[in-house]
C-alpha cells in the first residue's frame, strides 16, 4: 500500500483539491439521483402500468433490492482482482446506463397500443424489457458501489489528509442530495399526464430523467479520464479468506477421525498451509459475522418503506393544503429525518444517556434499533387498521352486489326476487349502498302500470348498477369497478337522462339513456363541459383520492346551467391521512441510525482493518437475505389483511432482538490491534518501528473507514 502512495502521480490542483475529484463528485451525484429516483416509483410502475397485484409488485420490488445488495461483493472482486477500480466503473456503469434506458423504454405503452386504447397490447413485451432493464442496474449500481468512494479516495496525495476528509463528507452530502431530491422529483414526473395516443400517467417520463442522469454520470466520469490517479489491482482479501476457511474445512474433514487430537478451533486446522496471523484475523471476523445471523430480520422491515408503505399511502389523502403529495414522495420522510437525526443522536442523546451512567453498548444500541423498527410496523398496523375502516366491502367471490339507478320520472318500488327484497328509489336517485346477493340470478319488479318484470343474471365477485331509464322496459345492468381506482385516481362515469346526444369533455358522445365508461381524473378541481349543438354548460366537482362517482344528468340540464347534475357516489374517496404515516417512518429511521450505523462502527472494531471488505460484504448479505424474506413471506404469507403482516413482521422482529440480546450478552468485546500485535510478537514479524509506521498508515485509512459508516445512514 505504501509503495502504491509512493508511485502516485501529481495531478493538477484547485483550492487544494485534485480536480479529478470534481467529476468523481458529479458522477456519484448523478448516480445516486438516477436509483433512488428509479427505485420510488418501482412499485407504482409494477402495479398500476403491468397491473400486478400488491404481493407480486412487492416480491419483485425485493428481489431488485436483493440483487443490488449483492452485486457490489461482485464488484469489489472484479476490481480489486482484476480490471482495477477505474475499469469496473466505467464497463459496469455503461452496463448501468443501458439498463436505465432500457427500464424507460420499457414504460412507453404506445409502442404496443395499436388500438389507440391508452393499454399496451403485448403486455409481455413490457414485462421482458422491465425485467432486463432491472438486472442491468442492479448488476451496475451495486458494481460500481464500492469502487467510487474508494477510487476518490486514490486521487489524493500523502499531504492532502484534510482535503480527503472534506472529499468524504461532499461525497456522503452528495448522496443525501441525489437521494432527497430524486425521491422527490420523480414521483412528481409520473404524476404528469403523456402520451402520443392517449394521455396516461408518466412514467416514460419518471424512468427518463433518471437513465439520462445515468447517462450523464458516465459521461462526466469519462471526461475526467485524463487526470485520474488509476492504481492496479491488489488482489482481494475475500478471495483469500474463502480459500483459507475452506481449507480448513476440507482438512478438517480429513483429520475427522479420533485418532487425530483435537484443536482449540476449527480454523485452526488450516494453519498447516496459511500463516497464523491471516487464521486469527478471520476468526475474529468470524465471530463477528456469528452476530450477523439475526440482522436480516431488521432489513426485511426497513426496505419495505419503498413496497409495502408506499402501497399504502395509494389508499391514503396526500392533501396537505399548500401541497398535494404524492404517494411515493413519503419515502423522502426517511432521508429527511436521517440528516436531521444521526447528529441529534450523536451528540446529543448518546452523550446523554453515558452522562447518566447507562451502559448503552453498541450491541445493545442495536437491540434497541430492532425495537423502534418492531414498533414502526406496530404503528403501520394500526394506520392499516384505520384504512380498512373506510374501504368499501367488496364482494367476495361467490357474492353478487348490485346498485340501482332510476332516471325514471318518479318514485318507483323495486322488487327483487326470490329474496323479495323491496326498495322505494326517488326520481334522478339511487338506491345508496350496494345490496349484496349470494345468487346470480334475480327478477326485477317496478310498479309501473302496467308492472315491468325483467330477469337478470349478476356476475359473481363483481359489482353492477341496474341503471332505470326514463323508459323502464329497457333497463339494464352496467358493470362497476370492484375495486379502488388506481394510484389514487378517481373513476368517474356520466348517465344520460337528456332527450338526445351529448358530447362531454375527454368522454365519447353519449346516446340517450346510455350510461359512459369510466374515465381516471386526478386529484383536485376538474370542469366537464356538456354540449349538444349550440347548447352547453360546464360542470364542476373538486375530486380527492380514490373515489368513484356517477353523475345523473337530467333532462333539465340545459335550463339549469348544469346545477341540475345529481352525483352518486359508488366509492368514497381516501379520508385516511398521509400525516398518519411520519410517525412510523420516525420510528424505523430512528431504528436506523441505532442500528445500521452503529451496527457497522461495532463491526470495524471488532475486527482487523484489513478484513472491512469482508465485514461490508456480510452486512450487504443481510440486505440481500432481509429484502428475501419480504419476498418469501409476500408470496407465500398470503395473509388476509394487510395490518395482520404488519404484526407479523413486528413479532417476527421482537422474537429475532430478543435472541440478539442474548447472543449480546454472552459476546466479549475484544481489541483486534492487541491480538495482532501478541501474535506478530510470537513470530518476530514486525518490529516497533515498523509496527509504529503500519498506525500511521492506519489512522490515514480512518477517513476511508469513517465514510463507509457514514455511507450506510441513507
Amino acid at each position: 500500500m505504501d509503495e502504491t502512495r509512493k508511485k502516485k502521480k501529481r495531478t493538477a490542483e484547485c483550492c487544494g483539491y485534485p480536480i479529478s475529484i470534481f467529476f468523481i463528485v458529479i458522477n456519484e451525484f448523478c448516480e445516486r439521483f438516477s436509483y433512488y429516483g428509479m427505485r420510488a416509483v418501482l412499485v407504482l410502475y409494477f402495479r398500476y402500468f403491468l397491473h400486478w397485484d400488491n404481493d407480486l409488485a412487492t416480491s419483485i420490488y425485493h428481489a431488485f433490492v436483493a440483487l443490488c445488495y449483492l452485486t457490489p461483493i461482485l464488484g469489489a472482486i472484479i476490481a480489486d482482482s482484476w480490471l482495477g477500480k477505474f475499469k469496473t466503473i466505467i464497463y459496469l456503469s455503461i452496463v448501468y446506463a443501458i439498463g436505465q434506458v432500457i427500464m424507460a423504454v420499457s414504460t412507453i405503452n404506445d409502442i404496443t397500443d395499436a388500438n389507440r386504447d391508452g393499454k399496451p397490447d403485448n403486455m409481455t413485451f413490457h414485462i421482458a424489457l422491465s425485467m432486463l432493464g432491472l438486472v442491468l442496474i442492479a448488476l451496475g449500481t451495486g458494481g460500481i458501489k464500492p469502487c467510487v468512494a474508494a477510487f476518490g479516495g486514490d486521487q489524493f496525495q500523502e499531504h492532502q489528509s484534510r482535503q480527503l476528509n472534506t472529499f468524504f463528507s461532499v461525497f456522503y452530502l452528495c448522496i443525501n442530495a441525489g437521494s432527497l431530491l430524486s425521491t422527490l422529483i420523480t414521483p412528481v414526473l409520473r404524476a404528469q399526464e403523456c402520451g402520443i395516443h392517449t394521455k396516461q400517467q408518466c412514467y416514460p417520463l419518471a424512468f427518463g430523467v433518471p437513465a439520462a442522469l445515468m447517462v450523464l454520470s458516465l459521461v462526466v466520469f469519462i471526461a475526467g479520464s485524463g487526470m485520474y490517479v488509476k492504481t492496479d489491482p491488489e488482489g482481494n482479501i475475500m478471495w483469500s479468506v474463502c480459500k483459507c476457511i475452506g481449507f480448513a474445512i476440507k482438512n478438517r474433514f480429513r483429520h475427522r477421525s479420533s485418532n487425530y487430537p483435537k484443536r482449540e478451533h476449527w480454523m485452526d486446522w488450516a494453519d498447516e498451509r496459511y500463516d497464523k496471523l491471516l487464521i486469527a484475523q478471520i476468526k475474529m471476523v468470524l465471530k463477528v459475522l456469528f452476530l450477523y445471523i439475526p440482522l436480516p430480520m431488521f432489513w426485511s422491515l426497513f426496505d419495505q418503506k419503498g413496497s409495502r408503505w408506499t402501497l399504502q399511502a395509494t389508499t391514503m389523502t396526500g392533501d396537505f393544503g399548500a401541497i398535494i403529495l404524492q404517494p411515493d414522495q413519503m419515502q423522502t420522510v426517511n432521508p429527511i429525518l436521517i440528516l436531521t437525526m444521526v447528529p441529534i443522536m450523536d451528540r446529543l442523546i448518546f452523550p446523554l444517556i453515558k452522562k447518566c451512567g447507562f451502559d448503552f453498548s453498541p450491541l445493545k444500541r442495536m437491540t434497541v434499533g430492532m425495537l423502534f423498527a418492531s414498533m414502526a410496523f406496530i404503528s403501520a398496523a394500526l394506520v392499516q387498521i384505520e384504512i380498512d375502516k373506510t374501504l368499501p366491502n367488496f364482494p367476495s367471490s361467490s357474492e353478487s352486489q348490485l346498485k340501482v339507478v332510476n332516471m325514471y320520472s318518479r318514485t318507483l318500488n323495486v322488487t327483487f326476487s326470490p329474496s323479495q327484497e323491496q326498495l322505494m328509489i326517488n326520481s334522478s336517485g339511487s338506491s345508496g349502498d350496494y345490496l349484496t346477493f349470494d345468487h346470480e340470478d334475480i327478477t326485477v319488479s317496478l310498479d309501473t302500470n302496467p308492472v315491468t318484470t325483467q330477469a337478470f343474471s349478476l356476475i359473481k365477485g363483481g359489482r353492477q348498477t341496474l341503471i332505470i331509464p326514463s323508459d323502464p322496459t329497457f333497463m339494464y345492468l352496467q358493470e362497476d369497478i370492484n375495486s379502488k381506482p388506481d394510484d389514487g385516481k378517481n373513476a368517474v362515469r356520466f348517465v344520460n337522462g337528456w332527450t338526445a346526444d351529448l358530447n362531454i369533455t375527454d368522454l365519447d358522445s353519449i346516446e340517450p339513456s346510455a350510461t359512459t365508461n369510466y374515465t381516471l381524473v386526478a386529484q383536485g378541481k376538474r370542469n366537464f363541459v356538456l354540449t349538444h349543438g349550440e347548447q352547453s354548460c360546464e360542470f364542476s366537482r373538486t375530486f380527492g383520492f380514490g373515489s368513484s362517482y356517477t353523475f345523473l344528468i337530467p333532462s333539465t340540464v340545459f335550463s339549469t346551467n348544469c346545477e341540475s347534475i345529481i352525483e352518486i357516489e359508488d366509492i368514497k374517496a381516501n379520508s385516511v391521512h398521509m400525516a398518519l404515516q411520519i410517525p412510523q417512518y420516525f420510528l424505523i429511521t430512528t431504528g436506523e441510525v441505532m442500528f445500521s450505523v452503529t451496527g457497522l462502527q461495532f463491526s470495524y472494531s471488532q475486527a482487523p482493518k484489513n478484513m472491512k471488505s469482508v465485514l461490508q460484504a456480510g452486512w450487504l448479505c443481510t440486505n440481500a437475505v432481509g429484502n428475501i424474506i419480504v419476498l418469501i413471506v409476500a408470496e407465500l404469507g398470503k395473509l388476509p389483511k394487510q395490518w395482520a403482516e404488519y404484526v407479523l413482521f413486528a413479532s417476527l422482529l421482537v422474537a429475532v432482538s430478543i435472541i440478539f440480546s442474548f447472543m449480546a450478552y454472552f459476546y466479549t468485546y475484544i481489541d483486534p490491534a492487541e491480538i495482532e500485535a501478541k501474535i506478530r510478537k510470537e513470530q518476530g514479524l514486525e518490529p516497533e518501528e515498523k509496527g509504529k509506521e503500519k498506525l500511521e498508515m492506519e489512522e490515514k485509512d480512518e477517513d476511508k473507514e469513517n465514510y463507509e459508516v457514514k455511507q450506510t445512514k441513507i
